[in-house]
């Protein structure tokens, strides 16, 4: 299968340079079998495949590695998001993408100039009162220049790299057409959702090419964690921040890889790493909001053994409902229950089709209770996590996005702080924010503020059925119904399609009760109760307990079918 509507030229051209890359490092096969070579030379691009380097004899995960760091940012940033994916490659692969870094050579100040100084709406030599023509460092979509304002305050500017967008446009394309083909072409495929994730791929790096972005997230990052002053978010300058140039303050500190500096300047290491792992647990589990790259390079260490968190570019975000789920899950893990990992794990992977669940129950269960009666001192978080979704690997099933990207930030920062105390252990510090996130979650005021809020979801719910049905009926006029279903068990099947008929059957008499004692209730005569048609009251009340039944039966079957599913 081609790609559909591939004749734009600059996608040719692109797609042409892939395939050239993935060729040079060995990957040809895997370029005849896309079909990328046919496609080329009907175009008039012919590729030489008769030429394999010598970079064909290394190892697959190596040249795959090689060939991403050769193609750009696009391809650098996928093979960052696929080192995450604990749960699609092994621990081969993971270990090879891990060493995938953004490094790039830098760009000429007199190639940026024209755009900074549109940006900045001057000059830089004007706009600062120093302005650095030598880069600080060099990334695939950005570079960084020091800088200092007219007050005296050294600060950082930070400059997307001129044409950069249209590049990562035209592999986004390229990416997008890819994954398609590959979930049309091989159903194995499937399960591990390609196409969603070069959606999550698009997401990230569409955030990462607009600069004001990363200034707004650190800005989120610093209102969480205002009046701790041991946690330094640099400060956003944003009379000249925008898309394509950000100004932050600069952070004088010793950068997180530099140990010794650290003891040279009589730091508390194993204060550090704690306080490191606190804030970005608290991110993850009162924020929902986090730094989804805590390494080395994007934390330093300030005197009074204060950390500083930098490059907001990468960030996580969490669901209310995700982070219930992920409570549930530390908690089973940190305090051994099998029962509640496997209970998170079911609802991630309802969805699993033909997978053996039972068999998955079984393994995890086993996997959990192994670690019954090790001391939480000896846990670790990140490994264990790491190994839960090896198991998943193994059954064939992905988890979703966000999920995986917080596994990889939970072994990020499980390591950051074993790097600086060997002694430091996540699950220490993790189990007490983790009671008190669940305190905080289900005290009696939070449910009640729960339940007023679906008791209003109820009502309004209520007020629409009358048009929700009549629109069905509508529809069903016109279309008819149509109905697939896969028959396992006919009885339960046909048990409980009489449910559904009779639930619906309920929900029209009590739609039309609803609106003719609405009728009624505006008509003056026959008897009256409460000063009030007693007829509409009657249709009213009747209305009501057959909501209750309904409402009722409906939370008593979800219940049955979980109880079912479980067993």
């Amino acid at each position: 299968m081609a790609f559909p509507s591939l004749t734009a030229a600059r996608d040719l051209g692109r797609l042409q340079e892939i395939a050239a890359v993935f060729i040079r490092h060995g990957l040809g096969d895997l370029v005849r079998r896309l079909g990328w070579a046919d496609r080329l030379a009907r175009a008039g691009h012919v590729l030489r495949m008769d030429h394999a380097a010598d970079l064909a004899r290394l190892d697959p995960p190596v040249q795959l590695r090689m060939a991403l760091e050769d193609l750009g940012p696009t391809f650098v940033k996928l093979g960052q998001i696929l080192a995450g994916r604990a749960d699609l490659f092994g621990p081969a692969w993971i270990a090879e993408l891990e060493k995938l870094h953004s490094q790039a050579p830098t760009v000429p100040i007199e190639v940026v100039r024209a755009q900074l100084a549109e940006d900045l709406g001057a000059p830089p030599e004007e706009v600062f009162a120093r302005f650095d023509a030598e880069p600080l460092a060099a990334a695939s979509i950005a570079q960084v220049h020091g800088a200092q304002l007219h007050d005296g305050t050294e600060v950082i500017v930070k400059v997307r790299r001129p044409g950069i967008r249209p590049v990562i446009e035209a592999d986004l394309r390229l990416l997008e057409r890819l994954a398609q083909l590959a979930e049309d072409e091989w159903p194995d495929l499937r399960p591990y959702q390609p196409a969603g994730l070069v959606r999550q791929l698009g997401r990230s790096l569409r955030r990462e090419l607009d600069l004001q972005s990363e200034c707004h997230n650190a800005e989120r990052v610093a209102a969480h964690f205002a009046g701790r002053e041991h946690i330094v978010i640099p400060k956003v300058y944003w009379d000249w921040t925008g898309e394509r140039v950000n100004v932050q303050q600069r952070i004088d500190g010793i950068p997180g890889h530099e140990l010794a500096r650290v003891d040279a300047a009589g730091l508390d290491r194993m204060l550090l790493a704690q306080r490191g792992a606190q804030a970005v647990l608290k991110m993850i589990i009162e924020d929902g909001f986090f730094h989804a790259d805590p390494h080395p390079g994007n934390v330093f260490y300030l005197p009074g053994n204060r950390l500083a968190f930098i490059d907001f570019g990468m960030m996580g975000r969490l669901s209310d409902a995700r982070r219930d789920q992920l409570l549930s899950l530390m908690l089973g893990l940190v305090q051994r229950d099998p029962q509640a990992v496997v209970e998170v794990l079911m609802e991630w992977t309802e969805d699993a089709g033909h997978t053996d669940m039972e068999a998955l129950q079984q393994d995890v269960v086993a996997f959990v209770d192994q670690y019954r009666g090790t001391a939480l001192a000896k846990l670790s978080l990140g490994g264990m996590m790491n190994d839960v979704t090896t198991i998943l690997r193994e059954y064939r099933l992905a988890l979703p996005a966000d999920l995986a990207l917080l596994v990889k930030t939970f072994i990020t920062l499980e390591g950051l702080g074993r790097s600086l105390a060997p002694d430091f252990h996540m699950a220490t510090e993790a189990e007490p924010l983790l009671e008190a996130a669940v305190r905080a979650r289900y005290s009696p005021r939070v449910l009640a503020e729960r339940g007023w809020t679906s008791a209003v979801h109820g009502l309004r719910l209520l007020g629409r059925l009358p048009r929700e049905v009549a629109r069905m009926l509508r529809q069903t006029k016109r279309t008819g119904v149509q109905v697939h279903v896969e028959v396992r068990h006919l009885e339960r099947v046909v048990d409980q399609l009489d449910r559904a008929v009779s639930r619906l059957t309920v929900a029209m008499v009590v739609a039309a009760l609803i609106v003719g004692s609405s009728i009624v209730m505006t008509v003056r005569g026959g008897p009256m109760l409460f000063g009030l048609p007693a007829f509409g009251l009657l249709g009213f009340l009747i209305a009501g307990i057959g909501g209750i039944w309904l409402a009722w039966s409906v939370l008593r079957s979800g219940r049955a079918a979980r109880a079912v599913h479980r067993d």
